[in-house]
């Protein structure tokens, strides 16, 4: 049973939530302020985290930092403004995804669904378990990622596109195909989702971000990665 953790201090918001979640299999934990979340988070390590930006005490975005310095655990957040700098801000402390209120129980679900889902790699004997380009290197099955001989910590869906694009190097991805991917759906504005965490995915791994030499552009059409590792 997966664990979630939800984070709001609008009581009865939270209160129907989680019995919607229960409903669904869930076992659900709750807090409504940002000390709370980071307290609930230590005590029940949750499989997925819905984190509201408004809080009493710390907000959604220093809860988010903080978690993220500790763990890549997926987290969706949720805020009452569709302004886009709050989303990006959002993505940018390390969330996953996002949802602006009001949004149907069905949304969200399908949300958590995809947050949850992970790809498996590996498979049977003498399919490719080691990517190896240049100074990286990436295990498929233990999800490891490795840059000049040092681990690096990715997120989940930072993950989920760095192995998307290694096992079929080469091979253009719009925005659109990585949201549905990756995240499993796809609506209008949410290509800037990529856009962040591939983003954040080139300050982990490029030794200049500005100009990659792994996970490439193709202007006009998207992000592939390039098989020897080499910059144009």
């Amino acid at each position: 049973m997966y664990k979630l953790l939800l984070v709001d201090d609008e009581v009865s918001f939270l209160k129907g939530l989680t019995l919607s979640l229960e409903n669904e299999g869930y076992e659900v934990h709750t807090a409504y302020d940002g000390f709370q979340a980071l307290e609930c988070f230590n005590r029940f390590a949750p499989d997925l985290i819905v984190l509201d930006v408004m809080l009493p005490g710390l907000d959604g975005f220093t809860v988010c930092e903080a978690i993220r310095k500790k763990s890549t655990v997926p987290i969706i957040m949720l805020t009452a403004r569709s302004e886009d700098i709050d989303k990006i801000l959002g993505l940018e402390k390390g969330a996953d995804d996002y949802l602006t209120k009001p949004f149907s129980t069905h949304e969200l679900l399908a949300r958590i669904r995809a947050q949850l889902r992970r790809a498996v790699w590996g498979g049977t004997a003498g399919e490719e378990h080691c990517i190896n380009i240049g100074d990286l290197s990436v295990d498929t099955v233990k999800r490891k990622v490795i840059v000049r001989s040092k681990v690096v910590e990715l997120t989940a869906k930072e993950y989920d596109i760095l192995i998307t694009l290694a096992a079929n190097r080469g091979r253009t991805y719009t925005r659109e195909n990585l949201l549905q991917i990756i995240w499993g759906y796809t609506h209008y504005g949410d290509v800037r989702n990529v856009d962040v965490h591939i983003k954040r995915l080139r300050e982990k791994i490029e030794d200049d971000p500005a100009r990659p030499k792994y996970v490439l552009t193709r202007w006009g059409a998207g992000y592939y990665l390039r098989d020897d590792g080499h910059a144009d």
